[in-house]
């Protein structure tokens, strides 16, 4: 029986990485190219800017105010994108089983915090070339 009772402890922890590792790939899959808004989102904003700038000739001041309501939009769906983005990405690699010097041990860590960085890395250069 005893040996039975670490192979329940062994699958349990294998199904608490689990999360981590699919918020992982996640946090990948957003960092390699994901938009930032859904499509829909993106269309509805660039209608509403395309109007301010089809509404230029009747409406100079209105159609500035209408282009300014929308990248004030933007700017804030933009922020919170990538607040969750970073939120995921310390997921993937914080939490879990830490010892008592606040650093986790085995290969398996190891991995997971190289894909991290990597991921970290392309969604950092990405803004920079915004």
């Amino acid at each position: 029986m005893a040996g039975h009772e670490g192979e329940g402890r062994g699958f349990a922890k294998e199904r608490e990485k689990a999360p981590l590792v699919a918020s992982h790939e996640a946090a990948g899959r957003d960092a390699h190219g994901g938009r930032l808004l859904a499509d829909e989102q993106a269309d509805k904003l660039a209608g509403q800017l395309q109007h301010a700038m089809t509404g230029f000739v009747d409406g100079p001041r209105a159609a500035v105010e209408e282009a300014d309501q929308v990248l004030e939009e933007v700017t804030s769906r933009f922020t919170d994108a990538m607040a969750q983005r970073r939120r995921t990405l310390r997921q993937s690699w914080q939490g879990g089983d830490h010892d008592g010097d606040g650093k986790r041990g085995g290969s398996g860590d190891t991995e997971q915090l190289r894909l991290a960085l990597r991921d970290y890395r392309e969604l950092t250069e990405r803004l920079l070339k915004l």
